[in-house]
Order: C-alpha cells, then sequence, then structure tokens
C-alpha cells in the first residue's frame, strides 16, 4: 500500500478546497464582526446612560464638582499623561481616561470632556439628576429647581434627593413639556404644510403671470383673477399668521430654572426641550421603553443640531426614491441594449468592441459619472430644459441645477452595464430549441422575445437589477456633484401639484454619514450616528436588494418548467 506522500496530497486538490473554505471562513467572520461591531457603537448611543455626579481634583488644579455621562474609557500610558503636564503616581504605567458628556454647551462651550479615573472621588448617581435634549444647543444635564408660568412659579424646590417637593417640581416640568410638545406640532404643521401650501400657490401664481407677460398675453382680465387669487392666498396667510401669534405666545409661557454642575442657575424655555428623563430613576423597563422612542425618533425624524440629533427619515426617504427611479431607468435601457447585442446585431467584430466598451464602463470611477452628468445632464439638458419649458422661472434655475432627476439618471448610466452584462448572460442560457420550437409554432420572432425568452431571462434580468441596487444605493461622490444635500427643507413628494418633484435636491444616507462623519463641528456627539446611519444604509440595502431576490426566486420557479 503506497504512503500518502505531501506531493499526492496536492495533486488530489484537498488543500485548494481547505484554502477555499478558510478564506470563506474568515471573510464571513470579518462581515459579520464588521455589522456587530457597527450595530453595538450605533445601537447603543440610543440607550439612556446613567448620569454621575463627582468631585474632580487633578493635582496642581482646583478641584471641581462634574455632572455628565460615561461615553467611553480607554487606557493610555502614564508618560503621555505626565507629559501633558499631569501629575502621576510613579509607580503607574497604565493610566485609565473615560471620556464623559458633560452636555450644557450653551454654558461651557463644548459638552464632551476627557477625565482621568483616578482623579475622580465622590461618585454617586443620584436620582433626581435630570436629562433634558433640546432643539439647540445639545443636551442638559443638572438639577431641576423651579417651574415658572408667565414668571411665576408654580412648582419649586431646593432638594438634590427624592422628595415629595422635588417630584412634584419633576411632575410640573414634564406636564409643561407635554403642552410644549403639542403645541410645537401644531406650529410644525401651520409652518411647514399650511404656509408651505399657500407659498407653493403663490409661487405658482407668480409663474403663471410672468409667463403670460413673456407670450403677450396678459389681460387686463387674466391679471384681475390673478390678483384675486393672489388676495385669497394673502388673506389665508394672515389668518394662519394670527395663529402663529397666538401659539407662540402659548408655547414661551413656560419656563424652568435648573442648576448646572458647577453651580450656575439658568432660567430656560421649556420650548426648547424636547424631551427630558431622569436615567439613574429609570427601572430596565423605562429605558428598553425610551431606547424604543429613541430608535423611532431616529428612523422617523427630521434632524436637527447640524444632522448630530433627531432622525434621518428625510434621507432614508430620500435614498429610496433615488434607488427606485434608478431602478426604473436602468431595467428598460439594460434590457433592450442587451436584447439588440444577443438577439439582432450582427455578432461581429463591432458588436464585441461594444461588448468590451461595455465591460469597461463599469470600472469607470464613479466620479467620473458625476462630472459628466454635472456637465452634460445639468449643465446642458438642464439648461436646455429651463430655456424650453420653464422660461418664466428664469434666471432662477429648475432643472439646470442638481435635483433628485438627474441623480437618478446619473446612477442609471453608472449600473446599465451591470444590467446589460447580466441579461447577456441570461439570454444565452436558453437553449436554441426553445427558441425554434416557438418559431415552429407560427410566432414571429418579436413575440417570440416578448412571450417566451425574455420571461426566462427574468431571473438574470433582476440579478442585473440586484447588482445595480447594490451599488447606486451606496454611492456618494456622484451624487455630490448632482443633487445631494446636507439638510432638504422639504421632501420631494408631498401634497403640493405636481406632487413629485424631480427637480428637488434631496438628503440620502451616504452623503449623510460622509456630512456627520467629516464635517460635523462636534466630532464626538457626531461619531455614533456615523456608526447608526451607516448600519441603517446597510439594512435599507439588504431590504431592496432581499425584496429583488424574492422576485428573482418566483421567476425563477415559475419559468424552471421551460428550462427543462
Amino acid at each position: 500500500m503506497q504512503k500518502p506522500s505531501v506531493s499526492n496530497w496536492f495533486k488530489s486538490g484537498d488543500p485548494w478546497v481547505w484554502l477555499n473554505a478558510g478564506a470563506v471562513a474568515i471573510s464571513v467572520i470579518m462581515v459579520v464582526g464588521l455589522l456587530l461591531l457597527i450595530a453595538v457603537r450605533g445601537l447603543g448611543h440610543f440607550w439612556p446612560a446613567d448620569i454621575v455626579e463627582a468631585k474632580y481634583e487633578v493635582p496642581g488644579q482646583p478641584a471641581y464638582n462634574l455632572i455628565a455621562e460615561r461615553v467611553e474609557s480607554l487606557e493610555v500610558p502614564a508618560v503621555q499623561v505626565r507629559e501633558a503636564g499631569i501629575e502621576i503616581s510613579a509607580d503607574k504605567d497604565i493610566v485609565s481616561r473615560t471620556l464623559m458628556k458633560t452636555g450644557n454647551r450653551d454654558i461651557y462651550g463644548s459638552d464632551f470632556r476627557w477625565v482621568i479615573d483616578d482623579f475622580l472621588t465622590e461618585v454617586k448617581e443620584p436620582e433626581m439628576l435630570i436629562a433634558a435634549e433640546r432643539h439647540e444647543w445639545g443636551n442638559l444635564y443638572g438639577y431641576l429647581k423651579a417651574v415658572k408660568e408667565d414668571g411665576t412659579v408654580i412648582a419649586e424646590t431646593q432638594d438634590k434627593q427624592v422628595t415629595d417637593s422635588a417630584l412634584a417640581t419633576w411632575e410640573s416640568f414634564e406636564k409643561s413639556i407635554e403642552r410644549a410638545l403639542v403645541i410645537h406640532e401644531d406650529i410644525y404643521q401651520i409652518e411647514k404644510h399650511d404656509i408651505g401650501a399657500i407659498n407653493h400657490g403663490l409661487e405658482r401664481l407668480r409663474l403663471k403671470q410672468r409667463s403670460l407677460e413673456l407670450n403677450d398675453g396678459l389681460t387686463p382680465a387674466i391679471l384681475a383673477d390673478l390678483d384675486s387669487d393672489r388676495a385669497v392666498f394673502d388673506q389665508e396667510y394672515k389668518v394662519l399668521q394670527e395663529q402663529l401669534i397666538t401659539l407662540y405666545g402659548e408655547i414661551n409661557r413656560d419656563t424652568f430654572v435648573v442648576e448646572a454642575m458647577d453651580g450656575t442657575i439658568s432660567e430656560l424655555q421649556v420650548a426648547k426641550v424636547v424631551r427630558a428623563f431622569r436615567p439613574n430613576a429609570m427601572n430596565v423597563f423605562d429605558k428598553i421603553g425610551f431606547y424604543g422612542a429613541k430608535l423611532w425618533e431616529f428612523l422617523s425624524d427630521d434632524p436637527r443640531e447640524a444632522n448630530t440629533e433627531g432622525g434621518v427619515f428625510p434621507a432614508i426617504f430620500g435614498t429610496i426614491m433615488m434607488v427606485l427611479l434608478m431602478t426604473i431607468l436602468v431595467t428598460p435601457f439594460g434590457v433592450v441594449a442587451a436584447v439588440y447585442l444577443r438577439e439582432y446585431a450582427s455578432q461581429g467584430w463591432l458588436t464585441r468592441i461594444i461588448r468590451i466598451a461595455v465591460n469597461n464602463l463599469a470600472g469607470v470611477p464613479s466620479i467620473v459619472y458625476g462630472v459628466f452628468g454635472l456637465g452634460f445632464f445639468i449643465y446642458f439638458m438642464g439648461s436646455s430644459i429651463d430655456q424650453a419649458f420653464f422660461p418664466e422661472a428664469l434666471p432662477s434655475p429648475t432643472f439646470g441645477t442638481g435635483g433628485l432627476m438627474w441623480a437618478s439618471i446619473t446612477l442609471a448610466l453608472l449600473t446599465v452595464p451591470v444590467v446589460i452584462v447580466a441579461t447577456e448572460e441570461g439570454l444565452s442560457r436558453i437553449p436554441r430549441n426553445v427558441r425554434e420550437g416557438s418559431l415552429a409554432l407560427g410566432a414571429t420572432k418579436a413575440e417570440t422575445l416578448w412571450r417566451v425568452v425574455l420571461p426566462m431571462a427574468s431571473p438574470a434580468i433582476m440579478t442585473g437589477v440586484i447588482l445595480a441596487v447594490a451599488r447606486a444605493a451606496g454611492e456618494v461622490a456622484p451624487l455630490m456633484l448632482v443633487g445631494v444635500v446636507k439638510l432638504a427643507p422639504s421632501l420631494p413628494l408631498d401634497g403640493n401639484y405636481p406632487f413629485i418633484h424631480l427637480d428637488q435636491k434631496f438628503m440620502h444616507l451616504g452623503f449623510h454619514i460622509y456630512d456627520v462623519g467629516f464635517q460635523s463641528p462636534n466630532v464626538e456627539a457626531a461619531r455614533p450616528l456615523v456608526y447608526a446611519t451607516a448600519l441603517l444604509l446597510v439594512i435599507v440595502i439588504a431590504l431592496l436588494n432581499l425584496s429583488a431576490v424574492t422576485i428573482r426566486n418566483h421567476l425563477r420557479e415559475k419559468y424552471k418548467s421551460l428550462e427543462m
């Protein structure tokens, strides 16, 4: 019996099988590890962390009271701390530092600071410490001292422990916040929707009048009708303006007094508070409920505080809408091109060159497509469209500037090679006898293509669409040139005619990650949102792909019998 040898083992191919299996296992572990890292760093941001109060005293510096959330801890060499001029015990080689979120940016100028754990003493977690999320200036931490209505104190406490007066003041504060949030929703409805609809109507009247002036069709009767319609809008605006004045007076009625960690007493408007909570007094179930509310806010609300607080719903909406429009555009063009190259074009040297060009287009850097979209679609086509169809709006551009339509077309152009190649592969796998059988039964070539060939190739077409969606949804570089913005004032789909505004700029999850991660003035506050938004982008792409995979599998099962 021949003894096994290394050379025979290599000849058998087993090493390559194990090598491939190991490479796949490592890849899976890396992908899962990356997703877990993003999930932990991103989703952990919404959990209500406890607030600590401690005395912080660095040798040679005055001690001060510290009220903050623990964000993260790390260990650094003691030498590095000594070089910064801080005295550290000689027997220490490693020093633990903690990043603390102190909030109160309007008081201290910044809301994060690093502290050395060894210098923290008298650490405690009082239940009456409050955290208040605000529309501006970030979080507020401190002790609630009083609640006022029109300058009159309705609840007051001097206690920092759980007492009846402290709890009564907190309850009054919660009721005041609930009242302010209801009024804030009414103000938002009037300003964003009602007045927005009036402004839209006035703008349409202005453009209509300007169009008639350019075409010499503005008669006194038409002008009177336009003025009448404009007067109706003005009257509606005056009514809404009076309502706003009343609502602003009501929402600014209540104030609250809070004591910060350095003893500073501040009186602030309740209207500036989004929510307030006492994390040290919350049990596990309270924190789970709070976590769910914060997560829902992240998914459904508009951003605030330079995109470092609030939600990302406009970015989610813009990303999905752009991908859907891109898919609607790229699918027919890619399929038609593939059908022509495979079914109608003579298979000569010219067709081979075209196929090589299509394959090479798939490797062109995406920023090149963005420059092409900016120069050809926006500056050339968009300006021509404005001059031909929207002269009344000039010099303000309509389609002569970046927008949802140009972004979708640019990404459709970027992904069309993927759809062409995948569709051609699907067409080439259809047996020749299927085509011949259809033609033998009297069907024309067009009928054979429409009723037999394309349905059988539909799984391959859906594969191309899946690859196109996966690439387009995460692209950022071309979008920066053709329509994406940091903050869009409104969604490209609303209740104002023509309802879908293809000329409007939009937000995108990929660009949101770039903006929050690299353009934010508050890096520490933005970092968790980078992870959370990245995880959300992965989930959105996965859901879009999963939908396409489901359709592909259904089509594959439906036409499997024709392939046998």
